[in-house]
């Protein structure tokens, strides 16, 4: 699995020990990480959450990331930007069952963690243990084991009503402001990761027009 790291402006001077906690737990499931900043505070490409959800969005659609770990200050604002897109199923992260339930009850994609409210002294071990929890025990199984049935159900029901509300990413990107778009895929090291993994001529194509 590859998984994309996305840090917005309030919380960029975390990013180094977010990335750091990641890869310790990821890496050796043998899944890898794409760090797509912001990687400092003073990042010449600032990143606001709402950009996080543009960016989280076009990695996910496009093909270039599998999942996306992002937050903010609390992590709301970063999961409401997410579920904003098609495609993308963001949850609200702040501890360990919070991630074991929601890889296995909702099987999304995304989590937004809240990097500021509630990160103090301990911060980086919550941080692994909530990755250990998310990627290390599989996703969709879910539970508890005797609601596994209807919370599969649930989750195709969930995915077919979403499929019916939510326009494809080009349209919804072509609607919004251009310059906000761009303001998201203008990080220093975006087009190198992005080109590089990206598996929809369609979407590139429309990035393309944009950096």
């Amino acid at each position: 699995m590859k998984i994309a790291l996305i840090n917005e402006n309030s919380q960029a001077a975390k990013n180094e020990l977010i990335e750091k906690a990641l890869k310790k737990v990821v890496e050796p499931m043998g899944h890898t990480v794409d760090n797509y900043g912001m990687y400092a505070a003073d990042d010449a490409a600032q990143l606001t959450y709402v950009q996080v959800g543009i960016l989280g969005a076009i990695l996910l659609n496009s093909g270039a990331a599998d999942y996306v770990i992002t937050g903010c200050g609390t992590g709301e604002g970063a999961m409401l930007a997410m579920n904003s897109f098609p495609n993308v199923l963001c949850g609200h992260v702040e501890d360990p069952v919070d991630a074991y339930t929601f890889a296995h009850v909702n099987d999304g994609n995304a989590v937004a963690l809240p990097f500021a409210k509630g990160f103090g002294w301990g911060g980086e071990l919550n941080l692994e243990y909530i990755f250990e929890k998310l990627f290390g025990f599989g996703h969709g199984k879910g539970y508890p084991p005797e609601r596994v049935e209807p919370e599969q159900r649930n989750k195709k029901i969930l995915d077919a009503v979403r499929a019916k509300t939510l326009r494809p990413l080009v349209e919804c990107l072509d609607a919004i402001d251009s310059e906000l778009v761009k303001g998201a895929v203008s990080g220093e090291r975006f087009q190198t990761l992005f080109f590089e993994n990206c598996k929809d001529e369609k979407i590139a194509a429309y990035i393309r027009t944009l950096v």
